[in-house]
C-alpha cells in the first residue's frame, strides 16, 4: 500500500511543484490529478496498481471533510449575513456546471458517432 500512496502523493507533489511556477493559476491538486490521469492513460501506472488505495480513500472520504466542516463553524455569523449571495452563487454555479457538462457531453457524443461512421 505504501507504493500506491507513493504514486498518488508523488503526483500530488509534482502538481504542487508545478503550481509554484510563476503565472500558473491552476491549483497543485488539479495538476496532480492531471499528471496521474496522464500516467494512467499512457500505461505508466496501471489502474489496478492504485485501485486498493483509491478505494480506501473514497470509502473514508467523509473523514476528510471533518476539518473543513468544523472550521466552517467559526464563520456562521458571516455566512448568516451573506446567506442570500452565497445561495444565489451556489444555484447559478450548479446550473452553469450542468449546462456546460450536458452540452460538452452532447458535443463529444455526436463527434464520437460522426468519427465512428467515417471509419
Amino acid at each position: 500500500m505504501a507504493k500506491q500512496f507513493g504514486i498518488i502523493f508523488g503526483c500530488l507533489f509534482l502538481g504542487e511543484l508545478l503550481a509554484l511556477v510563476p503565472g500558473m493559476t491552476i491549483p497543485g491538486s488539479i495538476w496532480g490529478m492531471l499528471i496521474l490521469t496522464f500516467l494512467l492513460n499512457r500505461g505508466v501506472v496501471r489502474a489496478a496498481t492504485i485501485k486498493p488505495v483509491c478505494k480506501f480513500l473514497t470509502d473514508n472520504m467523509a473523514f476528510f471533510f471533518i476539518p473543513p466542516g468544523v472550521a466552517l463553524m467559526l464563520y456562521f455569523d458571516l455566512i448568516g449575513k451573506e446567506l442570500i449571495p452565497i445561495m444565489v452563487a451556489t444555484v447559478v454555479s450548479i446550473i452553469i456546471v450542468l449546462l456546460v457538462t450536458g452540452h460538452l457531453h452532447q458535443y463529444l457524443h455526436s463527434r464520437s458517432k460522426h468519427h465512428n461512421q467515417h471509419k
